[in-house]
């Protein structure tokens, strides 16, 4: 199995975020992604590889212009405002809610970015945009492998992806990474792709790219939006919009589930994925669903993974894994190799037969 590893996440480093009323260091760093990587070398899979390029015009596939051109210019507009914010991170403090209007591109730059994000507690640093424009090029490039015939491939990279929507940034995300691959995969000629997100955080940007379109399905397990974050998304009831109704499917639990639970409605994602009928996988690598994870609330633990791994892979389908969340950091490289080894030594063992399947 190809890794391709986002050398410039380091760049990617932010300072204090808002957490429950307190601005505290941030739980989403980079030594996230080294554990990974240390692991990786630990029991390798396959070759780790720099990502190739792709053009901007790829990322506005999924991301509206002016967002992108926002985040590509973010950090020059922050510090423009006054020399003093280079040495500190910039956060959203004003937001268009209901009755406001969302269509005018204001020219005040606080304005701006409130209109692009969705929470305070994902901060924009000097070199965010680097680290997301990287770590994009990954999950193409992971899919390009895939779509080539790679059985699987991985993009490690950093900041992570799902919550990234069409033309807003927040839980730590600010380019959709799955979503990329996914509609990469289509734009290869596969004609029916799964995007199957496992983080405890639903992936609301990734359901709202696909919301209305029927050739892309979307299933999430995840926290329940009562009580979890982000909330306001990834109710059971929420099954696709027009033409891609029925193309979405969202599995809520509650907070304390164990693996039990949990197993069975992986059952059910892929089983919906198969019914379907997906040509190619792409998973959204969430491991904060791990039981020490410092702000979720599953209770998986690292055995648990292997099995996870194995589940995907008796998918039969190509797979693209893009990593997510997780935040218990010093568990976060056994439990993210633990899938991905159990998914390629089940996917020798029982090879499936799915159009466009290749080897590892």
């Amino acid at each position: 199995m190809k890794t391709f590893y986002n050398a410039r996440h380091t760049l990617h480093q932010g300072k204090l975020e808002m957490f429950r009323g307190a601005l505290v260091p941030c739980f989403e760093v980079p030594s996230r992604v080294d554990h990974v990587l240390a692991e990786l070398q630990r029991r390798p899979l396959g070759p780790v590889l720099s990502p190739q390029s792709f053009d901007d015009s790829v990322l506005a596939s999924i991301h509206s212009q002016r967002y992108l051109d926002f985040l590509a210019h973010a950090w020059e507009e922050w510090v423009a405002l006054d020399a003093a914010h280079a040495a500190r991170d910039a956060l959203p403090s004003v937001w268009p809610v209901r009755t406001l209007r969302s269509d005018v591109l204001p020219r005040n730059f606080a304005a701006r970015m409130g209109l692009f994000s969705m929470d305070a507690g994902t901060p924009l640093t000097a070199g965010t945009w680097a680290a997301a424009r990287t770590g994009a090029d990954c999950a193409l490039s992971a899919a390009q492998a895939v779509a080539e015939g790679d059985k699987a491939a991985f993009a490690l990279t950093r900041p992570p992806g799902h919550h990234a929507g069409p033309d807003f940034f927040g839980g730590y995300c600010f380019l959709n990474n799955a979503a990329l691959a996914a509609q990469h995969l289509r734009r290869q000629g596969v004609e029916r792709v799964a995007v199957l997100d496992i983080d405890y955080h639903h992936g609301n940007g990734t359901q709202a790219c696909f919301y209305d379109r029927p050739d892309v399905y979307f299933t999430s397990i995840h926290g329940d939006p009562d009580t979890e974050y982000p909330f306001y998304l990834g109710y059971a009831d929420e099954l696709g919009s027009g033409a891609g109704l029925g193309a979405n499917r969202n599995f809520p639990l509650p907070r304390g589930a164990g693996f039990g639970d949990w197993r069975e409605a992986l059952r059910e994602a892929l089983q919906g994925i198969k019914t379907f009928g997906a040509q190619a996988l792409v998973v959204s690598l969430g491991l904060d669903t791990f039981a020490g994870d410092p702000i979720s609330g599953f209770q998986l633990d690292s055995s648990d993974y292997l099995q996870v791994g194995a589940d995907l892979a008796r998918a039969g389908l190509p797979t693209v894994f893009v990593f997510e969340g997780g935040y218990a950091v010093a568990e976060i490289g056994v439990n993210a190799v633990n899938v991905l080894q159990a998914f390629q030594q089940q996917a020798i063992r029982s090879p499936g037969g799915s159009a466009g399947a290749g080897t590892a």
